[in-house]
């Protein structure tokens, strides 16, 4: 029991339904208190009838997959995620990942572990790749050489496979965008929790990108996200939660689930000037075409 009392746990209040249903493009329902089949359930209570669940490591990957086998509504992604990688080849003494401490394994350890994406990769309840990409934030320059060799590799298995792409990029929008080109982006691209400003947004437009939104669109501090919201075409957004992180405002800080997605989506449709049913129904396109379900 943690002794931070200044933690809120208690799970936000139901939002009022949307008329027209979406799904959450991103979430971790494994990291979520509850049933898989409760957070569903609730999710569906609001109009939020489909969610893909994204793989970080091989044993998330394979439980996606599990879920998105047993749940006609749950599509998986599977991928190594950026952070994944280095702690794979360098180890991580420290253990502050949910797996714990590990040993180094080197280039082979990876090689092995990005075998056993492009096995689940082939699944057909498995609709995309990811979540990778690059973080400079939590991975210093000792890492990046196996980060960036992960993202390749994944760029490839999606092609391949003809699966959607999904990327995380943190602080490193540059970066990600130089190896998309230099690989060749595979048809469906996902930026996650989209962190670029609107000059990058114009970017991703301009290559057909998909931006998906999670809840930090609504934070006081992000100004450039809705910035870039508002230039965004309406047919490349997405709506996640990214849960149980980026709880949307009032409720941050709380824990998220794929049942406050109304929450984001109605603040979306204000910067966007458009009413919440007609970014619903784009949404709910998007997501389905991104995907291909």
């Amino acid at each position: 029991m943690s002794s931070d009392r200044s933690k809120d746990v208690t799970p936000p209040p139901l939002p009022a339904p949307l008329t027209v249903p979406v799904a959450d493009s991103h979430t971790h329902l494994d990291m979520q208190s509850g049933t898989v089949e409760e957070g569903l359930a609730k999710a569906a209570s609001v109009g939020v009838t489909t969610v893909v669940q994204v793989g970080c490591d091989v044993n998330g990957s394979q439980w996606a997959a599990d879920i998105a086998a047993a749940h006609p509504s749950v599509h998986a992604t599977v991928a190594l995620h950026p952070n994944e990688a280095p702690r794979i080849v360098l180890g991580d003494p420290d253990g502050w990942s949910r797996q714990g401490e590990r040993p180094a394994g080197g280039d082979a350890a990876l090689d092995e572990a990005l075998a056993e994406i492009d096995r689940l990769a082939a699944l057909p309840h498995v609709k995309g790749v990811g979540e990778t990409g690059l973080d400079q934030f939590r991975t210093g320059p000792e890492g990046m050489a196996a980060q960036e060799r992960s993202f390749r590799a994944h760029i490839e298995i999606a092609k391949r496979h003809g699966k959607a792409l999904v990327i995380h990029d943190r602080d490193a929008h540059d970066d990600v965008l130089r190896i998309l080109k230099e690989e060749g982006a595979p048809e469906r691209t996902v930026f996650h929790c989209y962190s670029g400003d609107a000059a990058m947004a114009k970017v991703c437009a301009e290559n057909g990108y998909y931006m998906s939104f999670a809840g930090n669109v609504t934070f006081k501090n992000a100004q450039h996200l809705r910035d870039a919201l508002a230039v965004a075409p309406r047919e490349l957004v997405l709506v996640e939660t990214d849960a149980p992180f980026l709880t949307p405002a009032p409720y941050r800080g709380r824990p998220n689930a794929p049942y406050l997605i109304p929450v984001t989506l109605r603040a979306m449709a204000a910067v966007k000037g458009l009413d919440e049913d007609t970014l619903a129904a784009a949404v709910a396109a998007n997501t389905a075409r991104a995907f291909d379900y």
